[in-house]
C-alpha cells in the first residue's frame, strides 16, 4: 500500500504545529504534527525516530508511504544485481562513491527526499561541491545532499507513477545527470538510462540490446533467465 499524504504548502506557527495531529496509517505508522516541510521531513529521517520498516519520501510537498512488502524476484534480486555489478565496478575503477539501498538523499532546490534503490557519487561532484554528507542525530554521516551523478529505481507494483513520473520530474529538476530505471515485473524486464537535458529526461538509445552511460563510461545491457527451480534470475553484463 502506497500513501500520498498532501502537507501544508507553507509552514504553520509554532503554536499551530502543536496543536496539529499526527497522521496514523493503519496503526502501524505515526507521521509526526510538525511535519509540514522538506526540512523538517529530514530532521525526522535523521532523527532515528522514522519506522525502520516502510518507505517514506518526501515529493514537492507530499509525503508519500509505502507500507507494503518488498518483492523478492521482481525487485530484490534485481537490486542485488545492479548492486553487485555497478558496486563493483565503481570500487574496481575507483570511480566515486556507490551507495546502495536505503540511502537517504535529499535536494532542497527540487523539495526532494527519498531513499533510492542506489545511487552514484562521483569524486568530483564531491569536490565541486555538488554533493555533500549530511551528519545524523549520532554519529557518522547518514545523508546525501545535492545531485549525485546517477541514481537507480526498480519499479514496484505500489511505486509505478512514483518512479516513472514524479520521482523522473524531481530528479531531473535536481541535476542528476543519469536516471536508470528498471522495471522486471514482466519479461523481458524494462531498461531506461535516462539522460538529463535541458528538456528533461531522454532515453539513451538502444543498440542491439546495449545502453551507453556516459557518466560510468560504459555500456550496459540486463537480460532475464530462468534458473533452476524456474525462478528469474538476472544479468547486467558490462563492455
Amino acid at each position: 500500500m502506497a500513501v500520498e499524504t498532501t502537507m501544508a504548502q507553507t509552514p504553520p506557527s509554532q503554536e499551530e504545529g502543536s496543536r496539529r495531529s499526527a497522521v496514523v496509517i493503519e496503526d502501524k505508522v505515526r507521521i509526526p504534527g510538525w511535519l509540514d516541510s522538506l526540512e523538517s521531513f529530514r530532521q525526522w529521517a535523521r532523527s532515528g525516530e522514522m519506522p525502520e520498516h516502510g518507505w517514506f519520501s518526501y515529493l514537492n510537498d507530499e509525503v508519500w508511504v509505502d507500507l507494503s512488502m518488498e518483492q523478492l524476484f521482481s525487485h530484490n534480486r534485481v537490486k542485488t544485481t545492479f548492486t553487485v555489478v555497478l558496486g563493483g565496478l565503481v570500487e574496481t575503477e575507483s570511480l566515486g562513491y556507490f551507495f546502495s539501498d536505503r540511502t537517504l538523499f535529499s535536494n532542497p532546490e527540487a523539495v526532494l527526499s527519498t531513499e533510492p534503490d542506489a545511487l552514484f557519487v562521483t569524486y568530483d561532484s564531491v569536490q565541486r561541491g555538488r554533493v555533500r554528507w549530511i551528519e545524523g542525530a549520532g554519529a557518522g554521516y547518514v545523508e546525501v545532499e545535492g545531485s549525485p551523478d546517477l541514481v537507480l529505481e526498480i519499479v514496484s507494483p505500489t511505486s509505478l507513477r512514483k518512479d516513472t513520473v514524479t520521482l523522473r520530474e524531481l530528479y531531473w529538476k535536481a541535476g542528476i545527470r543519469e536516471y536508470w530505471l528498471v522495471d522486471a515485473r514482466e519479461d523481458p524486464p524494462q531498461f531506461d538510462i535516462l539522460r538529463h537535458t535541458a528538456e528533461g529526461y531522454v532515453p539513451t538509445p538502444d543498440v542491439e540490446g546495449w545502453l551507453r552511460s556516459e557518466v560510468l563510461a560504459r555500456e550496459f545491457r540486463f537480460t532475464q533467465s530462468p534458473d533452476p527451480l524456474g525462478h528469474p534470475q538476472y544479468s547486467l553484463a558490462v563492455r
